[in-house]
């Protein structure tokens, strides 16, 4: 099977409420192509809805090394640092992706964060 039909049978997997067997077929993914960042962002998602928290984060932290300024890889990794408490590291993985994101494509997650920090400053977070 090549690796375009082991994402779709890996989203099949997902959506039909397996997320083992989507998760197995991914990490196959990534045997093949260990940069593959569909696969990378699709298992990162699937460890952090089902409260595999630490995976969650290995995955997100290695698409933050592959693409830095990449906004959905670096909301990934804020949100799982913030929810395992990490509220310090989450905050500089914030200025992190401040310092190197291209202003013009990513201004969705910039927003994102402005209101996040706002939110934070205000003690709603």
């Amino acid at each position: 099977m090549d690796v375009a039909q082991l994402l779709n049978k890996a989203r099949q997997q997902a959506e039909a409420g397996n997320s083992e067997a989507s998760r197995q077929s991914l990490l196959e993914i990534l045997k093949q192509q260990p940069d593959n960042q569909t696969a990378l962002i699709m298992l990162g998602g699937s460890y952090f809805v089902s409260d595999m928290l630490n995976e969650a984060e290995m995955v997100f932290e290695r698409l933050v090394l592959l693409s830095p300024g990449v906004g959905r890889a670096s909301i990934a990794l804020f949100n799982t640092l913030w929810k395992l408490n990490r509220k310090e590291e989450a905050l500089e993985e914030v200025r992190r992706f401040m310092q190197q994101a291209n202003v013009d494509t990513e201004q969705e997650t910039i927003e994102q964060y402005r209101l996040i920090t706002r939110a934070i400053e205000q003690g709603e977070m």
